[in-house]
């Protein structure tokens, strides 16, 4: 990164590629879909639920970048959730096929330069780092022709009765009380546990792990973890925010869990437009 790089200009980088994403998640939200869950289970891509990840180096993406690359294989129908770059692909034996677009995410981290190590030292004082935005492009290993047959090659979904397992021990991890009873899914922000009914209540039991992870994810902004604002009431700005974080919460672990739900909640695309 040139050292001439500075906080103003990375700011407003990194605005501006954020707006772009928010853009494109508001115009398919506007046309009734759901981007983060669509790549499940549509007629128009095969995509297994999972991740999007590096095939070259197997690392997960995080953050905007799961978005802007489930996005892309919605949009393109791509059968797989690997990508690499140009350099990638060549280093692998492939290439990317003529006339392919690829498509852009982002690397943000700081960089300290010399002389505010230099003055840390003299001063005793942490070093300040610069924050800075990168974008780079990647092509879907569905782009690209005589890659290895362990890179080009989809995953198999996992198996039958692995996925549950996965959710129990995510569950427990969390150190969050989760109750299995009653009529209704919800978390209680006062008490701090999740109410979920049985699996046995829902019409396809799969879906038992997607409300569990949902209502989870709003159990993630209490006030011992990530501190977010609970207070909302029901159909309020507050509410439709915090409903947003936890579809986007439980889309992010059954991707990475490998489940394919099968509910959605259409009825809040109105509020999120907000």
């Amino acid at each position: 990164m040139p050292r001439s790089t500075s906080h103003a200009g990375a700011s407003g980088d990194r605005t501006n590629f954020y707006d772009d994403i928010t853009g494109k998640i508001i115009a398919e939200l506007q046309q009734g879909r759901v981007p983060w869950v669509q790549p499940w289970g549509t007629a128009t891509t095969k995509a297994q639920p999972a991740l999007p990840k590096n095939a070259s180096t197997g690392r997960a993406y995080s953050g905007i970048n799961v978005l802007i690359l489930w996005g892309a294989v919605i949009q393109h129908g791509f059968s797989g959730q690997s990508w690499l770059t140009f350099r990638q692909a060549q280093a692998l034996g492939g290439h990317v096929r003529k006339g392919e677009r690829g498509t852009t995410v982002v690397y943000a981290d700081r960089f300290v330069p010399d002389d505010a190590k230099q003055r840390a030292a003299e001063t005793g004082d942490a070093p300040h780092g610069i924050p800075f935005l990168k974008r780079f492009t990647v092509f879907n290993t569905g782009q690209c022709d005589d890659l290895p047959e362990e890179i080009a090659t989809v995953a198999p979904p996992p198996p039958p009765g692995t996925i549950e397992p996965r959710v129990g021990a995510l569950i427990k991890a969390t150190g969050i009380e989760v109750r299995i009873g009653g009529n209704r899914a919800f978390y209680d922000a006062s008490a701090d546990y999740v109410q979920v009914p049985p699996p046995a209540a829902f019409f396809e039991p799969i879906n038992w792990h997607r409300t569990a992870l949902h209502e989870l994810g709003h159990a993630s902004g209490h006030s011992s973890r990530l501190n977010r604002d609970l207070s909302g009431s029901f159909g309020s700005r507050k509410y439709a925010f915090e409903e947003l974080v936890a579809e986007i919460n439980a889309a992010f672990c059954c991707a990475a869990l490998g489940i394919v739900p099968t509910v959605r909640h259409a009825d809040y695309i109105g509020s999120w437009l907000e």
